[in-house]
């Protein structure tokens, strides 16, 4: 099954199994719910927007929100395995 066909879900469940718990994070999260998540700073999410990296975002007027199923798909995609492979 491809990343994109999974459910908002079925992600939750993938990364509670995995020890990496989404759940907690709203379905639509701000910067500032996001960062302690991710281990990061708003800071660096802002600076990751500006350079056009990192974990897609949505924005509206001034408002920038990031979605918990692009959240866990990023991860995924980005995630190596323990002998160097992607997974």
């Amino acid at each position: 099954m491809a990343i994109q066909d999974l459910t908002d879900t079925e992600l939750s469940r993938l990364f509670v199994d995995t020890g990496i718990d989404l759940s907690t994070l709203p379905a639509i999260a701000t910067a500032r719910e996001l960062a302690p998540v991710m281990g990061t700073t708003e800071a660096a999410l802002a600076q990751d927007r500006y350079r056009r990296v990192g974990i897609p975002y949505v924005k509206f007027a001034r408002r920038v929100r990031y979605l918990r199923v692009d959240v866990a798909r990023y991860l995924l995609t980005h995630r190596t395995g323990g002998d160097g492979s992607a997974a």
